[in-house]
């Protein structure tokens, strides 16, 4: 059982939560994931089962493809609405925004773009995690990460560009398409900066990572159910389908023989570059390793192997 499930994560729950259904699901020891999605948070989970475990390093740095609400209004302490508010309702009126206000704002941040990363957050200064420090009233310096927006866009649900809440909040739908290790919190809260007034994010979907899309998302109950109906194997996807975005290179018997032992392979001429990510597979298209590529001595180095030594 070695692979790769989309999860159709729901909210309430962590993203370890998944992956220790999954485990107690299949009944197996070996299951990870590539992304975290906060508990409040929804969309595609991308689940490695098995031995596929070792493979997470070629599909973490998958962009991503998310739908959001911004609340505009007020800020929180946690960039979310989850967090306690951090700044005074405003009173701006939505006619304070106009179409090309908010393009602008928009533009500003879309592009190569240096992110602070918020304080409750899953990532470690020193081996601390951030959000650990945060719930006991710390705040250290987090050094500014350089992500790519590669789209920010706004979604109009009735035809609206923002809904008024009548509360004094108003909604904005948007898509954003982003590189890794985006948080689109703070997206939220420094779109609401450009618009001056205080923003965190109400909603998030996660709808893509990399080419899993949320189309093709199982949730854990229809996880549980296929399990027990032994059609697994219907929505499991294999090693080699999941790299299939990385050159590939078929390997004779003795081949095979040599990277599952870690040994290197001889390829002779190839179009590839010195340091290329090669996907190494047998005769019938098994995933056996992943290997890089040696253009001086024109020869395979296997980096992970998946295939068992038998």
């Amino acid at each position: 059982m070695n692979g790769f499930l989309v999860i159709d994560k729901p909210p309430g729950i962590t993203s370890h939560d998944v992956v220790s259904r999954v485990r107690h699901t299949l009944h197996e020891r070996r299951i990870g994931h590539t992304g975290t999605l906060d508990p409040f948070a929804t969309g595609v989970l991308l689940v490695m089962v098995g031995r596929a475990t070792r493979l997470a390093q070629f599909l973490s740095a998958d962009d991503k493809e998310y739908e959001a609400i911004i609340r505009l209004g007020f800020s929180t302490d946690t960039g979310d609405r989850t967090g306690t508010p951090s700044s005074p309702l405003s009173d701006i009126p939505t006619a304070a925004w106009t179409e090309d206000e908010i393009e602008a704002a928009l533009a500003s941040l879309r592009g190569y773009i240096d992110q602070v990363p918020p304080m409750y957050s899953a990532k470690k200064i020193e081996g601390r995690k951030l959000y650990e420090l945060a719930r006991r009233g710390e705040e250290v310096e987090r050094k500014p990460v350089r992500v790519c927006i590669h789209e920010f866009a706004p979604l109009r649900p009735n035809g609206q560009l923002v809904k008024d809440n009548l509360d004094g909040t108003f909604d904005f739908h948007v898509r954003v398409v982003c590189s890794t290790g985006t948080y689109v919190r703070t997206l939220a809260e420094d779109f609401g900066k450009r618009l001056k007034v205080g923003a965190h994010l109400a909603e998030l979907r996660r709808t893509r990572v990399g080419r899993f899309t949320i189309t093709s998302a199982i949730s854990l109950d229809d996880l549980k159910t296929g399990f027990a109906e032994e059609a697994l194997g219907t929505v499991l996807i294999s090693p080699r389908t999941a790299l299939s975005h990385l050159p590939f290179l078929h390997l004779s018997d003795n081949d095979v023989r040599k990277a599952r032992h870690g040994m290197e392979v001889n390829v002779g001429e190839s179009d590839w570059s010195d340091g290329d990510i090669i996907s190494m597979c047998d005769v019938e298209g098994t995933l056996i390793a992943v290997g890089d590529y040696d253009g001086n001595k024109k020869v395979l180095h296997p980096r992970v192997v998946i295939a068992p030594l038998n």
